[in-house]
Order: structure tokens, then C-alpha cells, then sequence
């Protein structure tokens, strides 16, 4: 029997590499990076997933790659939207500039979000599929010297709402997880900062996220675990989202 087909795009590091690795046991993978072509190399190795380049903010590279995915799969079974930006440096939302905004709505945005158009008529074809989004806490938890990615990953949570609404009928599903604190590259600068807050009680469960965490979550979206679940919303966050009195 031939293995379900997905496209993970972001997956050289962190959050998406853990995806891909993950998938790659049930799944024929095609990963995307930006830039880390070793690391790319690296899941390509380990896995044994097809690598590609691609900018996810750049219309003719969508384009190109569900051209690619078309070429090398009969149908696609699963889109993950993983691929994302942190700003390049935090400023205070009175001091940030329009060009750091410009670019992180591009790629945290305005890519997926039209990528997902392109892979949704391709799964209309076949009236079947699965896509999730993958955004933040961020989407709702407001940081002031990191706006643009607030805002993008919050514009991104109602692209997942819509899309899901579009296709259900169609019998594509369409997921939104939300990762908290956890521990990738992303982070890097700040993770002892988190560990710190996290051991004074910023989480319910008192331990940062794993990438592993998240691809957990896919897994059962992949598996058809949750086919009812249309347009849920999965916090994988340790229960930040969690309110108490």
C-alpha cells in the first residue's frame, strides 16, 4: 500500500523538523526550508524526505511548489503550514517599523494563507484532506515588543477559521495548534528567561514545550483521530491558555 503524501513547509528546524521526522514513519514527506540547507540535508538524511527551497512570502515559489508536490504525488493527504518568522530584533510597538512588519505578515501570513488556497483546489480534486495551521499563543497573548508577530500570528488563527469553514463540507479538515513556550531556535535568546517564569508558575504543567510536543498533535490529525473535529483549535501549550482565580 502506498504511503499517504504530505507537504511540511519550515521543516528544517525546530517545530517543523520534529513534524517531518514524525511523519515520515506513514508519510511521504516533502520538506521545505528557507536557508539552512545543512539542516535541510540533514532531515533529508535522517528521514529520507525530499528537500526544497522555498520562500513561503514569494507567490512564484508557492506556485513551484505545489507544481513539485503535483509531480512527485498522485494527491496530497496532509498540508502543514509550520513555516514562520520571528522578528529580527524586538522593539517596542511605538518604535517598530513598517519593514520588519511588512516582512513577518508576509511570511507568517499572507504565505500560508494563500498556499493553502493553492493546496486546497488541488485536495478539492479528490474531495478529501487535511491541513493545519500551525500559529501561537502569541495569536491571543499580546507582547509589546513583538507586535508584527502578534498580529501575524493572530491574522493567521482566522485564515485557519476560514479555511475550515470553506472546506468542510468538502470533507477537508482543517486544524489550528497552538504551541506555547517551546524550546526551538527561535527562543534561543530568551529560553532561560522562560524557564525561570515557567518555575515561578507561568504554567499549569511546569515544563517548556518540546517540538516533539507539537508533532504529537499532528500525529492524530494525520491519523484521522480527530475527522469530527472540523476547525479545532488544539493549544499545545502546557495550559497557558488556562484561566484561574
Amino acid at each position: 500500500m502506498p504511503k499517504l503524501t504530505s507537504l511540511v513547509t519550515g521543516a528544517s528546524r525546530g517545530i517543523g523538523r520534529a513534524i517531518a521526522i514524525e511523519l515520515s514513519r506513514t508519510h511521504q514527506v516533502l520538506a521545505t526550508f528557507r536557508g539552512n540547507l545543512a539542516a535541510a540535508q540533514r532531515l533529508a538524511a535522517e528521514t529520507g524526505a525530499e528537500i526544497v527551497q522555498s520562500d513561503i512570502s514569494s507567490a512564484a515559489d508557492r506556485a513551484g511548489l505545489i507544481r513539485l508536490a503535483r509531480e512527485r504525488f498522485k494527491s496530497l493527504d496532509l498540508l502543514v503550514n509550520n513555516a514562520g518568522i520571528a522578528q529580527r530584533q524586538r522593539r517596542d510597538v511605538l518604535d517598530a517599523g513598517e519593514e520588519s512588519f511588512d516582512e513577518l505578515i508576509a511570511t507568517n501570513l499572507k504565505g500560508p494563507h494563500f498556499l493553502t488556497a493553492l493546496a486546497a483546489r488541488w485536495m478539492l480534486e479528490d474531495g478529501r484532506g487535511r491541513i493545519v495551521f500551525i500559529t501561537s499563543i502569541s495569536s491571543y497573548a499580546a507582547s509589546v515588543n513583538r507586535a508584527e508577530y502578534c498580529i501575524s500570528k493572530a491574522g493567521l488563527s482566522m485564515s485557519a477559521a476560514v479555511y475550515a469553514q470553506r472546506l468542510a463540507p468538502h470533507s477537508i479538515q482543517v486544524f489550528e495548534i497552538r504551541p506555547g513556550i517551546i524550546r526551538t531556535d527561535m527562543i534561543s535568546a530568551v529560553e532561560k528567561r522562560y524557564e525561570e517564569r515557567i518555575a515561578g508558575g507561568l504554567l499549569p504543567q511546569p515544563r517548556m514545550g518540546e517540538p516533539a510536543d507539537v508533532a504529537r498533535a499532528v500525529r492524530a490529525i494525520a491519523d484521522g483521530l480527530l475527522d469530527y473535529c472540523a476547525g479545532q483549535v488544539i493549544d499545545v501549550d502546557g495550559g497557558f491558555h488556562l484561566r484561574s482565580l
